[in-house]
């Protein structure tokens, strides 16, 4: 059998009894839960040098464990220099197991390593639990070899609940042990 994430564990042992007690839910399905998670690097200097792409594609299958996809302009721009299907980005969607892994060594182990750290903003949500992050260095991540990278490069980490508020959203990823900011 397949070792159980320790945040699922957790999530199945304490968070959902907690939210159901918090919020007065008569059954365990109604409980919000998290359903993926897409990590994404858009490249714009792709255009000029394509070789930012395999460095972000290899950052990327580092940072996740599976092979992104290369995302690609939907349209031209001409102020951009940009033409239909050029490779603009990469992305990955992590489900499952993977998933659980990622958002623990986020939580736990890279977000802690950002300088002068105060916490993740509270109001990234989308109105429907859904969480946004943006990641300004790929190299907090223990798993990126700091002497191979060429380039430090951002990526947006997309947190897809099943929650139906962003109040229920948040109470989620607060229970996993998200380090929101502090309120002023």
């Amino acid at each position: 059998m397949a070792q159980v994430s320790r945040l699922k564990k957790r999530y199945d042992d304490e968070i959902v009894t907690q939210i159901m007690k918090d919020n007065g839910f008569k059954s365990p399905m109604r409980v919000p839960r998290l359903e993926k998670v897409v990590l994404n690097i858009g490249l714009g200097e792709a255009i000029q040098n394509p070789r930012a792409m395999e460095a972000a594609t290899t950052d990327l299958t580092t940072i996740s464990g599976q092979k992104p996809l290369i995302t690609k302009a939907k349209k031209s721009i001409a102020a951009f220099k940009l033409r239909e299907d050029m490779t603009i980005g990469a992305k990955v969607t992590l489900r499952g197991q993977r998933m659980y892994d990622f958002i623990d060594r986020l939580i736990n182990v890279a977000l802690p390593r950002i300088r002068d750290f105060h916490g993740v903003p509270r109001d990234s949500f989308d109105g429907r639990g859904n969480y946004t992050l943006g990641i300004k260095e790929q190299i907090i991540f223990p798993e990126i070899n700091y002497d191979k990278i060429d380039k430090i490069r951002g990526l947006q980490v997309a947190i897809v609940t099943t929650a139906r508020t962003d109040e229920e959203g948040r109470q989620l990823l607060e229970l996993m042990g998200m380090p929101f900011a502090k309120q002023n």
